[in-house]
C-alpha cells in the first residue's frame, strides 16, 4: 500500500512556488508519507530536460531522484526516496455546442520518452512553451484521441470536474453530461478528479458517475500543499499496476480529502461584495449577486445538486473508502494559535515529524499519546476529533477557502489559541448566507455562458439582392458593401444560372480573390445544388488559378526566386538598389507603368525578363501576360466556352491586366456578372483602382448596376463608427442599413507604447475569454462573464511587424494563435532550399528549382549549379542526376524522400528534413507551421505560390480544430468576419503607413481601415500607441476611449500564489 499524488506543478506553471522543482517535490513526498508523485508539466520543454538530468529510472514506468540531489527530510524514517510517475495538466478552451468550453485534463504517461513524443505532437496545435499548464484551443474530446493514438498506454483523467471555471461539469463552462464532451471515445475514460471542493459522498449522487474510478490529488503549486488530497493505492510500484488500478478501481484502495466545505469553489457566491449563498438562497434570487447585481459564481454543490439523480448519503455498491483530513501544520496553529505560515508552527511541525514520522501517519494511524508527548494536549486533541470527524465547518465561495474549525469558541479561550483551521481572509467576506428579499427564480441546470442571439442573417434573399441574381442583362455589376452578402448573391448568381437557365457548369467561371474563397464558394455550392458532383466541369479559382490551367506547364517563381534573379539582373547592368524595390517596379512595369514612371534601369529589365526565358520560367505576372495574350489572339483556341458565363468576386481589387483578363474573357460570352465595393479597394500598390466600376462600364455601355445596402454582420455601433471613417473620401456619406441589434460601443485604447498595448491586448482576449487560469477566472473581470472562444477573436494591423510585438506578448501569456499571411521566413535560405528540393520532387522538369535546391541546400556552387541546370531535359533519375554531376547527399535524399511525397503530409516530410539536417532556426520552424493546414505537398506549393494573405497561416501548426486568436494584416483579413476585432496600431506613421520617400495614399489607407473596422459582428477594439494616428480624429463621439496602464519590459519573475 502506498499514498500518490498524481496531480502537482512545476515552477514552470504559473502561480506557483520556485521551490516546485524536483529535490523539494521529493522531499516534501518522504516529509507527508507519499510514495509516488506526479512529476506535473510534461509538456514544458525545460522541466522536461529537468527530469532527465535528474531522474533515473526505478520500478518500470517510474523514476527516483538521483541520489546527490536529494535534500535531507525531517520525518523519522523517510530514507526510501519517493518514486516520480510522468504527468501533466493541459487546459483546453474551445467552441462546442455553441458555448464556449474550459476543461482542464490529467494525463499520466508510462515514461519521458512517451512524454516527449506527445510534447511534440500538441506543439504542432498550439503553445506549450509560456506555461506548464498549456492553453490549447483544442476540443478535449480531440485531446482524448491525440494521446492515445500517441501513447495508448497513457491515463486521460477530467481534472477537479466540478470546478467552476475550468472542468467537465463546471458551472460556467463544463458539459451536463461526459458524453457530451467526449463523444465517441467517452469508453476511454476510466477515472475523475472529484477536486477540492467535492468529496465523493456528492460524486455518489450522480449515478452517471458510478463506472467511473473517482481518484483525488491535491493540485499542489507549492510543496507544502502536496497531499492536500491523495490516493492510497494497494498495488505494486509501477506504471502498469498503477494504471490498473486507476483504469479498473482493482488495487484503488481509496482516496484521502479534504473536507468539501473547505474548498474554494463549495458554495455560490460573490467574493468581492461578500456573498455567501447555499444553492437554494442563489435560486431564489435568480443567480444573481443581491450586491452588485452581476452573475454568482455558482459552486460545487449547486452544480452537482443540478445533475444529482439520487439523495444525500447514498452509497452505491462497490465505492471505494475515503477519508478527511487537513494539513498537520494547519492543525498545529488552529490548536497553539500561531499563524499557519509562521515560525513557530514550522518548527513544531519539524519537531513532531522527527519524534513520529511522516505527516500522513501522524494524522492517521500515529497513537494519540505518542502525539501528546511530541506536541502536547492541544494538538493531540485535534487529532483525534479530525479522525472522528468532530470538526465544524464553514464553506469556501468564489475562490475563498472555507473554514474547518476543530474547537468550539467556548474552549478557545481555555486553550489560549485560535483553533479556526485558517485564519480570517483580508476581504470582509462573510461566511453566512445573506438573506435578501426577491422573487422566486430558477437558474438552469445546463453549463456555459448564455447562448448569444444568433446574428441577424436574411435566410432568403432580399430584394436587392434577388434584383441582382435574376437579372437578365448582359453585363451585371454588383456594388456590395461590407456584410451585405457578397458570396451569397455569388452563389445564388450560379445556382440561378444553372436551376433556372440551364447553363452547364462546364460554361462557368467564377474568378475569387484567395484560394479560401474559392474553397468556401465550392462548399456553398455543392450544399446548394447537392453534391461536389454538381459542379464537374466548373471552373472556380483566382486570377493565378484560373491562367495557370490554361497555359502549357513552365516552372512558376516564386517571390523569393524573384528577388533572387533581380539580385543578378541589378548585379549585371552595374545598378543600385534593393532587390525587392527592383522587383516591384519590374511587376509595375509589367502591369503597365512605363519605365521611367517605375524609376527602374531599362537594363536591368531586360536582364530579368533574359533570365527568366533562359531559365523557362515566369513570374505570376507573367502568368496573366500569358494568359492575356492567349486570350487576345485571333482565334483562341484554349478555353473559350468555360467563359460563356464570367463571374468575378472582389472586383474592386483587380489590376489593369486583370480588366483586359475580364475583357477579353467576356468577350462573345453570354453574361459577365461582377461584385465588389469601392470602398474596399484596398491594392492601389498592384495596379488596384476604386474607379474600376466605371472603367468596366466603359467596356460595356449596357451594365446593369446594382447596390447591396443591408449590412447583416456588424452592429449598428460598428458600421455608424465605419461609415463615419470612410465618409472623409470622396462620394459621400454611405448609406449602409444595420439589421442587427445594438451591441456593446465601439472602444478606442490608447497606450504610451507598442508594448503596453501589445500587453494589453494579451490581458484583455484572456479577460474576453472569461480567464485563462482560475485565479484570472475569478477576478471582478473574468467572473460570470460570458466568454468568447479564441477562434471568436481576431487581432488585425497594418503591418507583418505590427503582428509580432503582439504575437509575442500573446504567446508569453500562453493565449493561442494563429498568425496568417507571408512572413519573412520564406526569404531565408535555408526555407528557400527545402521548397526548391520538394518542388524538384514534385515537378521534375522544374529545373530552374533543382538549381536553387543544390546551390541552397547543397552547398553546391553558382557554376556547378547552373551546369548541371543546363545539361537538365526532361523528367530525371538518380542515374542521369549522378552523371550530370549533382552531390550524392542530393541523390540520397532525392532516392530517400521521392516515394515519400504522395504518401506523407507536408508537415511530416519537414519535420524529418529539419532532424536529418539540423535546421531549427525560426524560419525553417514558421515553415513548418505553415505546412501544418495542409494535407499533401502539392497543396502546400501551390498555396504558397499563389495564395494571397488569408490562404496562408501558421499556429504552431494545426491537426485538429483547434480554436486559436487569429493574427492578420489588414490586406489579409478583406472577406472574413469575427464576433470580435481588436484593430491595433492606429499609430501615426504606422496608420497611414509612412514610407521614406513614398507619399501615402490617404483615401486607400482610409479605405483599409474601413475593411478592417467591417470584419467585426459584435464588439470592435481600436487600439494605438503614442503617437496617435490622425484617423482618430475622423472616429465619432460614440467610441468610448480608455488608456492602458504603463508598462516597461522586466526580468521574468515567477508568479505567487500564497
Amino acid at each position: 500500500m502506498y499514498i500518490a499524488d498524481l496531480h502537482i506543478h512545476s515552477h514552470f506553471s504559473r502561480a506557483t512556488s520556485r521551490d516546485c522543482d524536483l529535490a523539494h517535490l521529493d522531499r516534501a513526498a518522504r516529509n507527508k508519507g507519499i510514495g509516488l508523485v506526479g512529476t506535473g508539466d510534461f509538456t514544458h520543454p525545460a522541466w522536461r530536460a529537468a527530469m532527465r538530468e535528474a531522474l533515473i529510472p526505478a520500478e518500470a514506468g517510474l523514476y527516483l531522484l538521483r541520489g546527490e540531489s536529494r535534500l535531507p527530510a525531517e520525518a523519522a524514517g523517510a530514507d526510501e526516496p519517493a518514486r516520480f510517475v510522468v504527468t501533466g495538466e493541459i487546459s483546453t478552451i474551445y467552441k462546442k455546442n455553441g458555448k464556449t468550453r474550459k476543461v482542464h485534463s490529467l494525463i499520466l504517461l508510462p515514461g519521458l520518452d512517451a512524454a516527449e513524443a506527445l510534447a511534440q505532437r500538441l506543439e504542432a496545435i498550439g503553445n506549450i512553451r509560456s506555461d506548464g499548464r498549456p492553453i490549447l484551443g483544442l476540443d478535449c474530446r480531440d485531446l482524448l484521441e491525440i494521446t492515445l493514438t500517441v501513447c495508448p498506454e497513457a491515463v486521460f483523467i477530467p481534472a477537479h470536474i466540478w470546478t467552476p471555471h475550468f472542468s467537465l461539469f463546471g458551472a460556467f463552462s463544463g458539459f451536463d453530461t461526459i458524453e457530451e464532451c467526449f463523444e465517441d471515445l467517452v469508453g476511454e475514460i476510466h477515472a475523475l478528479e472529484t477536486g477540492l471542493s467535492s468529496d465523493p459522498p456528492m460524486n455518489w449522487r450522480v449515478s452517471a458517475l458510478d463506472r467511473f474510478t473517482l481518484v483525488s490529488n491535491s493540485d499542489a503549486h507549492s510543496p507544502a500543499k502536496l497531499g492536500r488530497e491523495a490516493n492510497r493505492i494497494a498495488a505494486p510500484l509501477s506504471y502498469a499496476a498503477l494504471r490498473q488500478a486507476i483504469q479498473t478501481g482493482e488495487g484503488f484502495a481509496g482516496t484521502i480529502e479534504f473536507f468539501p466545505e473547505e474548498g474554494k469553489y463549495h458554495l455560490d457566491g460573490h467574493r468581492n461584495c461578500g456573498i455567501c449563498l447555499e444553492p437554494e438562497e442563489t435560486l431564489r434570487l435568480g443567480g444573481k449577486c443581491p450586491v452588485c447585481g452581476r452573475k454568482l459564481t455558482i459552486g460545487v454543490q449547486h452544480r452537482v445538486l443540478a445533475l444529482a439523480d439520487r439523495p444525500a448519503g447514498f452509497l452505491p455498491l462497490g465505492a471505494k473508502p475515503y477519508e478527511s483530513l487537513v494539513p498537520l501544520q494547519e492543525l498545529i496553529a488552529a490548536a497553539t494559535g500561531v499563524s499557519a505560515a509562521g515560525q513557530k508552527a514550522q518548527r513544531q511541525y519539524e519537531a513532531m515529524l522527527h519524534a513520529l514520522g511522516s505527516e500522513f501517519f501522524i494524522l492517521r494511524e500515529a497513537p494519540l499519546e505518542a502525539i501528546e508527548r511530541a506536541a502536547g494536549p492541544c494538538v493531540a486533541e485535534g487529532v483525534r476529533r479530525l479522525r472522528a470527524g468532530q470538526v465544524t465547518r464553514t464553506g469556501g465561495y468564489d475562490g475563498e477557502y472555507g473554514k474547518i474549525i476543530l474547537f468550539q469558541p467556548a474552549e478557545r479561550e481555555a486553550l489560549q489559541g485560535q483553533l479556526s483551521l485558517f485564519s480570517a481572509p483580508a476581504s470582509s467576506a462573510q461566511t453566512q448566507s445573506t438573506a435578501v428579499p426577491s422573487a422566486p427564480r430558477t437558474l438552469p441546470p445546463s453549463t456555459g455562458s448564455p447562448e448569444e442571439a444568433p446574428p441577424a442573417k436574411a435566410e432568403l434573399l432580399n430584394e436587392e439582392q434577388r434584383s441582382a441574381v435574376q437579372t437578365d442583362a448582359p453585363a451585371v455589376a454588383v456594388i456590395a458593401g461590407p456584410g451585405t452578402g457578397k458570396t451569397k448573391t455569388l452563389v445564388a448568381r450560379i445556382a440561378h444560372l444553372i436551376e433556372a437557365r440551364g447553363v452547364k457548369p462546364s460554361e462557368i467561371t467564377a474568378v475569387t480573390f484567395t484560394n479560401q474563397a474559392a474553397a468556401e464558394m465550392r462548399e456553398r455550392l455543392a450544399a446548394r445544388l447537392g453534391g461536389k458532383q454538381a459542379l464537374s466541369g466548373m471552373t472556380i479559382g483566382t486570377f493565378h488559378a484560373v491562367c495557370l490551367g490554361l497555359l502549357p506547364k513552365k516552372p512558376l517563381l516564386g517571390e523569393a526566386d524573384v528577388e533572387a534573379l533581380v539580385q543578378e539582373a541589378l548585379h549585371a547592368a552595374g545598378s543600385h538598389g534593393t532587390a525587392q524595390e527592383a522587383a516591384r517596379a519590374i511587376s509595375r512595369v509589367k502591369n503597365g507603368l512605363p519605365l521611367e514612371a517605375a524609376a527602374l534601369d531599362p537594363r536591368v529589365y531586360d536582364a530579368y525578363c533574359t533570365a527568366c526565358r533562359a531559365r523557362g520560367a515566369r513570374d505570376l505576372d507573367d502568368l496573366l501576360l500569358d494568359a492575356l495574350s492567349v486570350a487576345e489572339a485571333p482565334s483562341p483556341k484554349v478555353g473559350r466556352t468555360m467563359f460563356h458565363h464570367l463571374l468575378v468576386d472582389e472586383f474592386q481589387d483587380i489590376n489593369a491586366v486583370q480588366r483586359k483578363l475580364v475583357r477579353a474573357w467576356a468577350k462573345g460570352g453570354q453574361s459577365l456578372f461582377v461584385i465588389g465595393d469601392p470602398d474596399q479597394s484596398i491594392y492601389g500598390f498592384r495596379g488596384a483602382s476604386a474607379v474600376c466600376f466605371d472603367e468596366l462600364r466603359a467596356d460595356f455601355p449596357e451594365l446593369y448596376t446594382i447596390r447591396l445596402r443591408t449590412n447583416y454582420r456588424s452592429s449598428p455601433e460598428i458600421l455608424t463608427a465605419a461609415q463615419r471613417v470612410i465618409a472623409h473620401n470622396p462620394g459621400g456619406a454611405r448609406d449602409l442599413i444595420p439589421v442587427r441589434p445594438s451591441a456593446p460601443a465601439v472602444r478606442l485604447l490608447r497606450a504610451d507604447t507598442p508594448f503596453s498595448e501589445g500587453v494589453w491586448i494579451a490581458k484583455e482576449i484572456a479577460r474576453m475569454a472569461g480567464g485563462l487560469d482560475m485565479l484570472s477566472a475569478r477576478t471582478p473581470a473574468g467572473a460570470g462573464q460570458d466568454a468568447h472562444p479564441f477562434s471568436e477573436l481576431a487581432v488585425l494591423a497594418r503591418t507583418h511587424r505590427q503582428l509580432e510585438g503582439i504575437e509575442a506578448c500573446l504567446r508569453h501569456d500562453g493565449i493561442p494563435c494563429i498568425v496568417c499571411g507571408r512572413g519573412s521566413e520564406l526569404a531565408d535560405d535555408a526555407v528557400r532550399g527545402v521548397l526548391a528540393f520538394f518542388r524538384f520532387l514534385h515537378d521534375p522538369a522544374d529545373a530552374l528549382a533543382l538549381r536553387t535546391c543544390l546551390q541552397l541546400a547543397f552547398s553546391a556552387s553558382g557554376e556547378e549549379a547552373d551546369r548541371i541546370f543546363s545539361e537538365q531535359a526532361g523528367a530525371p533519375s538518380v542515374e542521369t542526376l549522378r552523371a550530370a554531376g549533382c552531390p550524392e547527399a542530393f541523390l540520397a535524399a532525392y532516392a530517400e524522400y521521392l516515394p515519400r511525397i504522395t504518401r506523407e503530409k507536408p508537415r511530416k516530410l519537414l519535420e524529418r528534413w529539419g532532424a536529418e539536417h539540423a535546421l531549427a532556426g525560426a524560419p525553417f520552424m514558421r515553415l513548418t507551421e505553415l505546412s501544418a493546414y495542409h494535407a499533401n505537398l502539392a497543396g502546400f506549393l501551390n498555396a504558397l505560390a499563389l495564395g494571397e494573405e488569408a490562404d496562408l497561416k501558421r499556429a504552431s501548426g494545426k491537426a485538429y480544430a483547434s480554436g486559436a486568436v487569429r493574427l492578420m494584416t489588414l490586406h489579409g483579413a478583406k472577406g472574413l468576419e469575427f464576433p470580435v476585432v481588436f484593430l491595433a496600431g492606429l499609430s501615426a506613421g504606422a496608420f497611414p503607413l509612412q514610407r521614406e520617400g513614398v507619399v501615402p495614399n490617404l483615401e486607400e489607407e482610409r479605405r483599409l481601415l474601413f475593411v478592417g473596422m467591417t470584419r467585426a459582428r459584435d464588439e470592435l477594439i481600436l487600439t494605438a500607441a503614442y503617437p496617435f494616428s490622425e484617423f482618430l480624429n475622423e472616429l465619432p463621439d460614440s467610441v468610448a476611449c480608455e488608456t492602458a496602464p504603463k508598462r516597461r519590459f522586466t526580468e521574468g519573475k515567477q508568479l505567487s500564489l500564497f
